[in-house]
């Protein structure tokens, strides 16, 4: 399989110009002295997460509208992107999907579908077939792997000497693009995929040496709902056994008090999902080398009342 090259990232980095925010490396005061850790602060996108570089990426001016099935921050990012192209769009989310981001997607002119988890890929594909729309899918896209990519690019050209990359795994998408970027640019740096205990298909299939999906109920136990997704693609599969060099799996108490640290000491708001890669370098630093290491906060849509609950 053909895996996404280092040219397309480059590509993308043109391509998403003036939508997404080429966001800092923030340093960390409070880390390891030896592992001093620096934040990439997606949550302060447009849309509050990464999902913005990819669907700019992927949505082609001039289609008709776009369909896409996503469980909220790539459905905002795809909706955001196709109103400012004056593109329709129909997203199918999870009926589990948090309120606060149902409500960011209509609010963005979405036209919004809720099913249960297991429907959500087949509903989507019904919709376009009948629409004429495309497909813009959450990771299993080389135009979305490539504008998430523009991330490691970042990294990269900013901290060129980085040592460890920490990013969150679920469908690949990030991970394959990340690590795709660092692989070409620093390649001296370790990349270490997150993943939660609750939601870890990604590390399982890793270590089996093929695609293990996990049953859909099984990962909707997980507080991180942005990594929710039970299974990684052919594609994503393809990318994480040639670019990661691990995983390392964190539990729902170490990704609620990485939340609360983020928020009370770099003033940073992380989903669950964002806060992972954190919860990582705070509680596993033993799994990883010293160094220089980028930990990419994903997303800020977190539910008030779970934020409020963690800090």
């Amino acid at each position: 399989m053909e895996l996404v090259t280092i040219g397309e990232i480059e590509a993308a980095v043109t391509a998403i110009a003036g939508t997404a925010v080429r966001t800092p490396l923030l340093p960390s005061p409070w880390a390891d002295a030896d592992r001093l850790l620096w934040l990439k602060p997606e949550n302060l996108q447009p849309v509050g997460s990464f999902k913005i570089r990819g669907a700019r990426n992927a949505i082609r001016p001039g289609v008709p509208g776009v369909v896409t099935h996503s469980s909220g921050n790539h459905g905002l990012a795809v909706s955001y992107v196709a109103s400012r192209l004056g593109i329709p769009v129909i997203i199918v989310a999870p009926d589990t999907t948090p309120e606060v981001k149902l409500a960011a997607m209509r609010d963005s002119g979405a036209t919004v579908l809720t099913v249960p988890p297991e429907e959500r890929l087949i509903r989507a594909e019904g919709v376009a077939a009948a629409r004429g729309y495309p497909i813009i899918p959450p990771f299993d896209h080389r135009d979305v792997i490539a504008g998430q990519g523009t991330i490691g690019h970042e990294i990269a050209t900013d901290l060129p000497g980085v040592r460890v990359v920490l990013v969150p795994v679920s469908g690949g998408g990030l991970a394959s693009g990340v690590g795709t970027a660092i692989r070409a640019l620093a390649p001296q740096a370790t990349i270490l995929g997150v993943e939660p205990e609750l939601a870890a298909d990604a590390a399982e299939s890793l270590r089996a040496g093929r695609i293990v999906a996990w049953p859909v109920a099984d990962v909707q136990r997980t507080i991180a709902d942005g990594l929710r997704n039970p299974s990684l693609s052919d594609l994503t599969f393809a990318h994480l056994r040639t670019v990661l060099d691990g995983i390392i799996t964190v539990t729902e108490e170490e990704i609620r008090a990485a939340m609360g640290v983020l928020a009370r000491r770099s003033r940073l708001v992380a989903e669950p999902s964002g806060a992972v890669a954190t919860a990582a370098y705070l509680y596993h630093r033993e799994e990883m080398p010293t160094g220089d290491t980028v930990a990419i906060v994903s997303g800020g849509n977190v539910d008030p009342a779970l934020l409020k609950s963690v800090v």
